[in-house]
Order: C-alpha cells, then structure tokens, then sequence
C-alpha cells in the first residue's frame, strides 16, 4: 500500500520550511517499518523505489517547483529509472534519503536520490522525470522559467548522459 501518512507528513513538513537552491541536496529521515519489509526481513526493492517518492515531494516543496506546478496545473511523473541495491535495509533501521537534482535536457529533470546508513549508501538511483501540461510533456526549461530560474541546465554528468545514450538504444514498443 502506498504510504500516504508519510507523504501527507513530507508535504505539511516540507511545505513549511524555508526554500533552498533548484541543486541542494534534501535529506530524508526514514525508518524501515514493518510494512515496508519484505519475506527476506528487509526492506523490499519496490518499497524503496515508492519511497524515493517521498525525497521527490520534499524537495519539489523546497525548491518551489511543486508551487510552480500546482499554480500552472502541471503534473510531474516518473519516466524512467535505473536503481543500485548495495546494502540491506533491515527492520527499524534508520536511513537517510538523500535527493538532488542533477539537470535537465529538452525532454525530462534528471535526479538523484539514495539511501545511506551512516557512511554507507545502500541503494541509488538516477530517476528521470517528465512535466506534463494536460497530459502532454513539457519542455523543462519551460518550468525553470516560470519558477524565476536559468532555463539553461547545467551540464549532466557523464554517467547520466552515458544513461541516456543507452536508454535511446532500447526499442520501443519492447519485443517481448
């Protein structure tokens, strides 16, 4: 079940704390509940991806691009993703999920986001995004612009690019 207590709570949290830059890093405080854990007693790979979505809300909030949407009546939502799972996240552990934009292109807001323990990242992911006016996609620089920002990106690092070059490869509709 989608966890909609704690997405209330980052929304009311987040929305009233002070603004911070488009590429800050937002943290997170999490704990591994029991509805979040899997049959290997730690917390499902699935789990952690709905989770990502609470580190996405919160920094929408803080960098005033859920504003920006909610005033255009523009939508946000997840095109694509590639996910890292190094270390397990057990039963009442606590992480910190960690969220940052990383740029755009002339299609989609590229982020990361990631789990840590202490020093140890136990999972990360590169999440592409697409905003969309009534249900047709938008450029990015479009939504800068209306949130007073550089519509020019800064360059996307290397292993981002190398992503989206090898994702252009994939065909679409799959051959499956």
């Amino acid at each position: 079940m989608y966890p909609y207590l704690r997405h209330a709570i980052v929304a009311a949290s987040d929305g009233r704390k002070p603004a911070f830059g488009t590429f800050d890093t937002h943290h997170l405080a999490l704990t591994c509940w029991p509805v979040d854990i899997d049959g290997y007693m730690e917390m499902n790979n699935g789990r952690i991806l709905t989770l990502y979505d609470l580190g996405r809300t919160g920094i929408a909030y803080r960098t005033g691009l859920m504003q920006t949407l909610m005033s255009n009546r523009w939508g946000l939502v997840v095109a694509g993703s590639s996910i890292r799972y190094r270390s397990r996240v057990t039963l009442f552990q606590r992480v910190d999920l960690r969220t940052r934009v990383l740029g755009w292109d002339d299609r989609f807001l590229y982020m990361e986001q990631g789990m840590w323990r202490g020093e140890t990242c136990c999972n990360h992911g590169l999440i592409r995004a697409a905003m969309t006016e009534k249900g047709r996609m938008m450029s990015p620089a479009r939504v800068a612009e209306a949130m007073a920002i550089d519509p020019t990106s800064p360059e996307l690092p290397v292993w981002v690019r190398n992503w989206i070059d090898a994702d252009m490869t994939r065909p679409w509709p799959p051959q499956i």
